[in-house]
């Protein structure tokens, strides 16, 4: 076998279809969109989900959407594993938490979770505390104390 005689195989290669060049082409005139219509315009571009106009089910079923609730409060998420880096009978407060690159800014409440396991005791202030979190820092011989919100915390 050489190079020259390999062809690709039979119906894998189609040609493209080329419209608008004539009626002897067999693809002239409305060149293959039918006549008039939404679908037969130049730039047509159906949005996802749009029923022709129709109210559409997603619009129908009103539990089917769920909804934002804007009074979310958002907490940067700190696990116990995370506070191990600190030293044993220190105090963990959120300034602190920042400048061990553990929380970004403080924009955002703390919150205290149980991922992990606390090594050593040590004193936490934080906005809040997971149940299993408190019992874990208590655990290790430390001491825990909650903030309350944001605002009162800045």
């Amino acid at each position: 076998m050489r190079q020259d005689e390999i062809s690709p195989a039979s119906g894998s290669r189609k040609n493209r279809k080329r419209v608008g060049r004539g009626d002897g082409s067999g693809h002239g005139t409305y060149c293959g969109r039918g006549v008039k219509g939404q679908k037969s315009r130049s730039g047509f571009s159906r949005k996802r989900g749009f029923e022709g106009g129709q109210l559409p089910l997603i619009k129908r079923l009103p539990r089917k959407r769920g909804f934002t609730n804007i009074f979310r409060t958002e907490y940067s998420l700190v696990n116990v594993e995370a506070l191990n880096r600190f030293e044993a009978g220190s105090e963990v407060t959120p300034d602190r938490l920042v400048e061990a690159g553990v929380v970004k800014s403080l924009s955002r409440p703390i919150k205290i979770l149980a991922r992990g396991d606390l090594g050593h005791p040590l004193s936490v202030k934080a906005n809040r505390f997971s149940a299993a979190a408190r019992a874990k820092i208590e655990a290790a011989g430390g001491t825990v104390e909650e903030m309350g919100h944001a605002a009162e915390s800045s």
